[in-house]
């Protein structure tokens, strides 16, 4: 009974030993995407919109995976599932939609403007119903977006 409880609470205290390692590694990848973040709004801010672009294209192709013209394509469908294949987790995916988000502000064309609009809706409800995540920010994103589509 005694060396039950004994391995019982082994296993629990290894468990719970790569459940902090995995939190570590999330919040080391997420402290590293809002440094580049920040990197790309400081080169916006000093008027090198190249070399943020560059940046920008070259994070979402090291750390997402994906390429700009993911984002510009015309089929929502096809971006979600490129989402869900991804099996982002849901900080990772928050991250997505802020870097996202930053491009939609940036002044752009229309039809650039529209799809990274669009690519957010698509993130947000990917949020929503696989991690049931709803945050103020992303609500109000979101009603920023949707009015931009609207007008």
């Amino acid at each position: 009974m005694v060396l039950a409880e004994a391995a019982s609470a082994a296993a629990a205290a290894a468990e719970a030993g790569k459940d902090m390692y995995r939190r570590d590694l999330i919040l080391a990848e997420i402290q590293k995407l809002t440094q580049v973040l920040a990197r790309i709004m400081g080169l916006k801010l000093e008027g090198k919109t190249i070399e943020a672009e560059d940046l920008f294209a070259e994070s979402l192709q090291k750390d997402f995976e994906m390429s700009p013209e993911d984002f510009f394509s015309n089929d929502t469908e096809a971006f979600k599932t490129a989402l869900l294949r991804h099996t982002y987790t849901a900080e990772k995916l928050e991250m997505l939609g802020q870097f996202i988000y930053e491009q939609f502000r940036t002044p752009a064309d229309d039809i650039r403007k529209q799809a990274f609009a669009e690519k957010l809706l698509v993130i947000y409800q990917v949020l929503e119903s696989k991690y049931h995540i709803v945050n103020m920010t992303n609500l109000d994103r979101q009603k920023n977006v949707l009015q931009y589509l609207n007008t």
